[in-house]
């Protein structure tokens, strides 16, 4: 006997023949999880998308579902209430470009129009969607804290047990990082390079032609501010270092880091074709240039460099970096130099992909977990498998 309840067509004898809202939902969420799918670990823009949708169902700072039409009205404000809730979590917010963040409402990621019909199904469903995509988070929290893991265990019993070619495997392999796997290989150049610049106890000088000595003299105060010298002080010597230069975007192909001793370095997990190394070669403004990137990489980077006639001072191919990694990880610089290495990454990777210890509390005083398994079928609802030996 077939029945029609207004939204749903189902059966009470055999097989459900078709289910609209099931259908409904599931093309949603096939949208959704490709939006969900090009995210970092630290899935700012999801979770800005689950703060409108929260605020949208309870009501909140004037929010409700005709409100999704006008952008302008929550722009601005949903990116407060994003940070409030990843500074909670994770203990950081967004620094992405004004730009970079607004790109969350565009056709490509999650318009107005895709914002309301997941707003309507969280309505309807007490709030699985918002449920659905802190769900997502979790499972990166998860993954990332394999790697944490990982380190962790090295750093408690051996160090040369470190494997980097299973370190970036880690990455790799895992769905949820795969996105992100270009910063761990930066990660893993700027520990070892910084390192040997520590353990090498290596020193950089400034100083100036003395015979210019009158022009030091007359541009004295600009010199101390510049150069930390003036005709009194016409030398200066410090430690060389070499620095990162901040967290960025994916299709960011411009300095990653520089050192105070010279070259520029350039890190690129990414494959590359002659125009992403030209553009690599001509947009980085240094006297020098370090490229690293994998074995695969480095003939079209030397043979694109040569014929620009750039300042390549080098390339280090990742094989390079295992090798280096191995002999720091060796028992004869195991305690110095090794030690440094891994202390170093253990901390940049604190700081690139912060673990939330502040999820499962935030989870269930929103209630999240209390959300039941709908009569109606719904695709946005899922298991905490998350929470499953984490």
């Amino acid at each position: 006997m077939l029945m029609w309840d207004g939204a749903n067509f189902f059966a009470f004898r055999g097989a459900v023949q078709w289910i609209p809202n099931m259908e409904k939902t599931q093309s949603l969420k096939e949208r959704l999880d490709r939006f969900l799918n090009k995210q970092r670990v630290a899935m700012y823009k999801p979770i800005q998308v689950a703060e409108i949708l929260y605020r949208v169902r309870l009501g909140l700072d004037g929010m409700n579902l005709d409100q999704i039409d006008n952008v302008e009205v929550y722009r601005n404000p949903s990116k407060h209430w994003r940070d409030t809730v990843s500074k909670m979590l994770i203990g950081q917010v967004s620094t992405s470009s004004q730009k970079f963040q607004d790109n969350l409402f565009e056709e490509n990621a999650v318009p107005p129009s895709l914002l309301k019909q997941l707003a309507e199904v969280n309505n309807q469903f007490n709030g699985v969607v918002e449920r659905y995509i802190y769900q997502r988070f979790a499972l990166r929290q998860k993954a990332i804290r394999r790697v944490y893991d990982y380190v962790k265990r090295v750093r408690e019993a051996s160090l040369d047990q470190f494997d980097l070619t299973r370190f970036l495997s880690l990455f790799r392999a895992e769905s949820g990082l795969r996105r992100s796997i270009d910063k761990a290989y930066e990660l893993v150049v700027y520990a070892l390079f910084s390192a040997l610049l520590q353990q090498l106890r290596v020193k950089v000088q400034v100083s100036v032609d003395m015979a210019q000595s009158r022009l030091l003299e007359e541009f004295g105060d600009f010199t101390r501010v510049v150069l930390g010298i003036d005709s009194q002080v016409p030398l200066r010597e410090f430690h060389a270092g070499i620095y990162r230069a901040g967290v960025t975007n994916a299709a960011d192909r411009g300095l990653d880091l520089w050192g105070n001793f010279g070259p520029a370095v350039q890190v690129k997990h990414i494959s590359l074709s002659e125009e992403i190394a030209e553009d690599i070669a001509n947009e980085v403004r240094a006297d020098e240039i370090v490229i690293v990137c994998k074995d695969a990489e480095a003939e079209v980077v030397r043979q694109v460099c040569e014929q620009l006639g750039q300042r390549l001072r080098g390339i280090v191919r990742e094989s390079d970096l295992v090798s280096w990694y191995q002999r720091a990880l060796s028992p004869t610089w195991r305690n110095s130099l090794g030690k440094a290495l891994i202390d170093s990454l253990h901390r940049e990777l604190q700081l690139e992909f912060p673990f939330s210890e502040t999820f499962e509390p935030f989870y269930k005083e929103r209630g999240y977990d209390r959300i039941p398994k709908p009569d109606e079928p719904c695709a946005f609802w899922e298991a905490d498998h998350w929470a499953e030996n984490s």
